[in-house]
């Protein structure tokens, strides 16, 4: 039985041109050794808004850096159009080794890091004494990250006008963090000298500003770099709670030198990334008594050897105090103690 197709042979037979070319694959990626680095400091839907020898430059993702999460405070490698004209577009080809890391998740039961800011140094705590009502767990966890993340806190009190701040700094005290206490100006921002003395600790580092919304992060940013119009907000007076104003973190260059990012306005900060068993590590007087306790403390229990090594003296004349802020920090991250929502 004869067929259509018996004339065909294979001559007959056209072949498709590969669409994938003759260049051979390889995973080699290029060294960009003309990559010149420059300081993340926005990003947006994609786009990265980065610092470099004082121009700002735009850039993107390249396709070789695959998912690699890039956040504000990254140093980055460039290539590409570094010319930082009105449509230039640079590509971001390496994220450079970041000194430090400051991360939250969603809540405590979430492993799952989010990093907020990359190479800082400093984390600014911000806190109103009232409008809206400080709270002393969300502190605790703050202080609790910056410890993680290897950054030195500094604890803003606002609108001391409003509320005497020597209670709640009580809570501190053992744990020599060091504070700014600043009153409402007359525009209602911070008065000149709270936003002076915040600057002295500013000058020279990267500071990043955490809190709740509607304690005055924005309204520092804008006292101390003039021409950040950083958006602010009011307290709702029924739930007493600050309106989100910041939506994204940015980075600001402060005329004196150094850096401050804006974040936006957190209602918790969850540690889930963070094993309490380090929280040791960072009280210098009291982490020598924990090799007599037993394998798997938690220093919160009767069986913990810290309450023997402070009864006998050994951490000094605070060490009670300190203990107790210990087991305070230990508790905020288990959730025995914490704000509501």
């Amino acid at each position: 039985m004869s067929g259509r197709y018996d004339h065909l042979d294979e001559s007959s037979v056209r072949e498709r041109p590969s669409r994938r070319g003759s260049r051979p694959r390889t995973k080699d990626r290029p060294a960009h050794e003309d990559a010149v680095v420059g300081t993340v400091t926005g990003v947006d839907r994609g786009r990265f808004t980065t610092r470099l020898d004082g121009t700002t430059v735009i850039a993107m993702r390249a396709r070789e850096l695959g998912r690699t999460r890039i956040v504000v405070g990254d140093r980055v490698a460039m290539v590409g159009d570094t010319s930082a004209e009105p449509d230039a577009l640079a590509r971001i080809v390496r994220v450079l080794e970041r000194d430090t890391v400051l991360r939250r998740s969603a809540d405590d039961t979430d492993t799952v890091e989010r990093v907020i800011v990359a190479n800082a140094d400093q984390l600014v705590i911000v806190t109103a004494l009232a409008d809206p009502e400080p709270r002393a767990r969300m502190v605790d966890r703050c202080l609790v990250a910056a410890y993680d993340a290897g950054l030195d806190p500094l604890l803003l009190l606002t609108k001391a006008d409003l509320a005497d701040p020597a209670t709640f700094l009580q809570n501190y005290t053992a744990l020599d963090v060091p504070h700014v206490v600043s009153r409402s100006g007359p525009d209602g921002g911070l008065d000149s000298a709270g936003v002076e003395e915040v600057r002295a600790h500013l000058v020279g580092r990267t500071s990043v500003l955490v809190g709740h919304s509607g304690v005055g992060k924005s309204t520092l940013v804008n006292a101390l770099v003039p021409d950040a119009a950083r958006a602010t907000g009011v307290v709702n007076a029924v739930t007493g709670r600050g309106r989100h104003t910041s939506s994204s973190a940015v980075g600001l260059e402060l005329p004196e030198g150094g850096w401050v990012v804006d974040t936006p306005g957190v209602r918790s900060f969850g540690l889930g990334h963070v094993d309490p068993s380090t929280f040791i590590q960072h009280f210098d007087d009291l982490s020598p008594g924990a090799d007599g306790c037993p394998r798997g403390c938690g220093h919160d229990e009767p069986e913990c050897a810290l309450d023997a090594w402070v009864a006998d003296g050994h951490a000094g004349p605070s060490g009670r105090a300190r203990l107790e802020s210990l087991r305070r920090l230990l508790r905020s991250r288990t959730g025995e103690e914490r704000d509501p929502d």
